[in-house]
This record gives structure tokens, C-alpha cells and sequence, in this order.
């Protein structure tokens, strides 16, 4: 006689909603290589003997975006009830691919004399089009990268399959919030970021971030191309490369200054881009760091003056290391110890100042990327 058992949906917590457009990128398939178990005669039909194998069955499943398989269990010693229902809750909840993009499992089974026959039905809740739309890479060096990418193109959705991951959401966020000061030609407006992490823990994790910008992606694209091609004029109008190589980095470094404040004024309550300064005329301590590190270069520091919101460039002029506030207009470079006793403060709240000539931000690692290879 038959034995049928319904199992319960295994519901998986949050339902995220609102998914968007991928990146405008080429990806190859994001998940792992899952070896097919054996088969039996029928091979559409996968065969296991154990509960290990009968996970990596049903992930199996999963991996190819089936939503219906059939797994016998041969000479299975184990509760067939119970393996297939934690099986099936294991790949749903523990594997970062079942956690991203499955929504629940169904199953039953029956006894066909020597075996057990069991037949799922996956429901999903993500596209194959979006599942195949992830990277694999590998440390914060790599998500980083990626960042930058989807930034640049503003992108609305970055999907990565992470490994040796050890961040969590706060981590995430100031990735993101990094890369964006990190790229002025694109930071032209701060996204809001909405990240999730499939599974719970883990040193292989999906990250999912959703970036919602404050102008859509063809206003930002135009921005960008208008702010790239007055970048190029200002370039133009740069002294003749003879006398530009007899100045000192210090020289080039006030010389970005000055050029900036003839074509731009700080104001508190202007803009916060290059776009802002640069094309508009005006903007605040925020858009005119991201201006200045357009025309002279430099990396565009976050943190406090008086204690209010306020941006600053550090520059690395032959292995020293200097800061400049181009809101000031004066061209002035001062250390760190100079800069802290005006009543500069470095992020993260740093109460003194940073020692000697080291950066503020300290070293930053990059971490080998893993180009997909499925």
C-alpha cells in the first residue's frame, strides 16, 4: 500500500518584493557546481542513498531552477519523513543559493517495493534571469570592485555570491558609502541601500543590495556625460605640459584650488556633486571636495568641522601625506595635526588626530576576485 506524505510548505521568513533590472552586465551563471547524484535507469530521476546525497539532490534541483524532480532512495537506512523534510529546509535555509532564491518546498513520497520515490515541487521566488544574473567573487577587495561598477552605471540592483565572507550589513553599507566618494565622476547623488544577506551566517553568502537614487538612471546618465565633457574643457585650459612639469606636487596641489574657485563658490546649502560645482557654479563642502578630486585628484575625506557635516581632500604628494579644504579657497595644505587643531575630526570618531604620515583611512587590502566560471 501506498504511503503519501504532504509536507508542510517551509516557509523561509522575509519576502522581498520590488526586485529590479539587473546590472547592465553581462553575467555568467552564479551558482556553485553541484555534481548530479546518481541516477537510476530514468535520468530525469536522481538516486541517493543517504542523507548528505539527498541534499546535495535537492540543491541539485535548485541549482538548475527545476520546479519539479523526482530523487529514489535506495537502501536508505535513515527516516525517510524526516531526512526528506530536513533535506529540503537545510538547502532552503542554510545554502545561499536555496536562502536567495527559493521561496518554499514541497514534497511526497511513496514506497516502490525496494525503494522510496520521492517528488518535489520548488517554488521560487526569484527568476532564473536573476539568479543567473550574480557574480561569484571572493573578500571585501572584490565586493568593492563590483560596487564601483554598478555605481558608475548606476545600476539599481548588485547581486553577489560572496566567499570567505566575514561582513554584515553596517560593513556593507560603509563599502558602499566609500566607493561612491571614491568615484566623483559618478557620485552624483548617495543611493539609498536596502542590503540583504542569504543565509543568516556563514562564510559563503548572496549579498543583495537595492539602490534607489534621488534622480533616475537618464538624468544621471545625461549628468554624467555633461560633467565629463566640461571636465575635458577645464582640462584644455590647463597650463602647456612644459611649464606644468616644473611645478612641485605642492604647487599642482593649490593650483587645483584656484582653478576650482573660478568656476565654482561654496555655499552651505548648495549642491553636494562635481555636477553641482562644476556645470551649476555652486556647491557645498561636499561637491566641491568631489570637484576638486575631479580636476587635481586626491581622496575625498568624510567627517566633521565644528562639529557639523563637512568633506576634505587628502593628497599623497611624494610619500606625504597632506590635506587640503577646497571650500576654504585658500590653497592651503596642512598636516594632520594642523588640520585636527582647526577643528577638523576624521570619521568613525576618531579623537585625535591621524599619526604622522599615515591616511586617515589606513591601509585597505584588496581581495582576490573570482570571475565565474559556470
Amino acid at each position: 500500500m501506498k504511503q503519501r506524505l504532504a509536507a508542510a510548505a517551509l516557509a523561509l521568513g522575509l519576502l522581498l518584493t520590488g526586485c529590479s533590472a539587473m546590472l547592465e552586465r553581462s553575467y555568467t551563471s552564479s551558482a556553485a557546481h553541484v555534481d548530479r547524484p546518481t541516477t537510476a535507469e530514468d535520468p530525469s530521476v536522481l538516486r541517493v542513498e543517504n542523507y548528505r546525497e539527498l541534499v546535495s539532490a535537492v540543491l541539485y534541483l535548485v541549482s538548475g531552477g527545476a520546479e519539479e524532480g523526482v530523487i529514489q532512495l535506495h537502501d536508505y537506512a535513515g527516516s525517510v519523513e524526516n531526512d526528506l523534510t530536513a533535506a529540503c529546509l537545510e538547502v532552503a535555509t542554510q545554502d545561499p543559493l536555496g536562502a536567495y532564491c527559493v521561496d518554499y518546498i514541497k514534497h511526497e513520497y511513496t514506497r516502490v517495493v525496494s525503494y522510496y520515490q520521492a517528488t518535489l515541487n520548488i517554488h521560487y521566488r526569484r527568476t532564473q534571469e536573476q539568479v543567473r544574473s550574480m557574480v561569484r567573487v571572493t573578500g571585501t577587495g572584490a565586493i568593492r570592485t563590483e560596487l564601483r561598477e554598478a555605481l558608475s552605471q548606476f545600476a539599481d540592483q548588485v547581486v553577489l555570491r560572496v566567499a570567505n565572507f566575514s561582513e554584515d550589513e553596517e560593513s556593507i553599507a560603509a563599502l558602499i558609502r566609500q566607493t561612491y566618494y571614491d568615484n566623483p565622476a559618478a557620485a552624483l547623488g548617495f543611493p539609498e541601500a536596502e542590503i540583504s544577506l542569504y543565509p543568516d551566517s556563514g562564510r559563503e553568502r548572496v549579498v543583495e543590495i537595492l539602490l534607489t537614487y534621488p534622480e533616475s538612471a537618464d538624468e544621471l546618465h545625461r549628468k554624467s556625460e555633461t560633467l565629463a565633457n566640461r571636465i575635458e574643457e577645464l582640462e584644455g585650459e590647463l597650463p602647456q605640459p612644459a611649464l606644468a612639469a616644473l611645478e612641485t606636487p605642492a604647487e599642482k596641489a593649490r593650483r587645483g584650488v584656484f582653478r576650482l574657485w573660478t568656476e565654482a563658490v561654496w555655499a552651505s546649502d548648495g549642491g553636494s556633486t562635481a555636477y553641482d560645482a562644476l556645470v551649476d557654479g555652486a556647491a557645498n563642502s561636499e561637491g566641491m571636495a568631489l570637484a576638486y578630486a575631479l580636476l587635481a585628484g586626491g581622496r575625498v575625506v568624510e567627517g566633521t568641522r565644528q562639529d557639523r557635516p563637512h568633506f576634505w581632500i587628502e593628497l599623497d604628494l611624494a610619500g606625504e601625506v597632506l590635506y587640503v579644504d577646497p571650500s576654504e579657497g585658500t590653497g592651503n595644505l596642512c598636516t594632520a595635526r594642523e588640520f585636527f587643531e582647526q577643528g577638523y575630526r576624521w570619521p568613525d570618531g576618531q579623537e585625535e588626530a591621524p599619526e604622522g604620515e599615515k591616511s586617515a583611512a589606513g591601509p585597505q587590502k584588496e581581495e582576490e576576485k573570482t570571475p565565474e566560471t559556470q
